[in-house]
């Protein structure tokens, strides 16, 4: 992977660890704007070891600011209301057999 696509990689995680803290998408935003200042002050970074070195770094912070009980939407896997609804069997709705007397 190339370190453009690892830097859009970080970025992309970055926002979404916001989401995880922010309640509200107002607040996220002005989040999202200075996640996107720190990465513009090092986009004209152009030796590979200072790359590598911001990317590890990166890397480190965002692991040290994961959020221990990230939201989960509720639709999505392990959400509240997944698997609440679903479309119901064809074997079940087939009409019971007639009573033999």
């Amino acid at each position: 992977m190339s370190s453009r696509q690892a830097a859009l990689s970080l970025y992309r995680r970055s926002l979404r660890l916001a989401l995880d803290w922010a309640v509200h998408r107002h607040l996220w935003r002005g989040q999202a704007l200075y996640i996107r200042s720190l990465f513009e002050q090092n986009r004209a970074v152009t030796d590979p070891r200072q790359q590598r070195a911001l990317l590890k770094e990166t890397e480190q912070l965002l692991e040290n600011w994961k959020h221990p009980d990230p939201y989960c939407h509720p639709t999505a896997p392990g959400g509240s209301k997944y698997e609440r609804n679903l479309p119901v069997h064809e074997a079940a709705r087939a009409p019971p057999p007639p009573l033999k007397f």
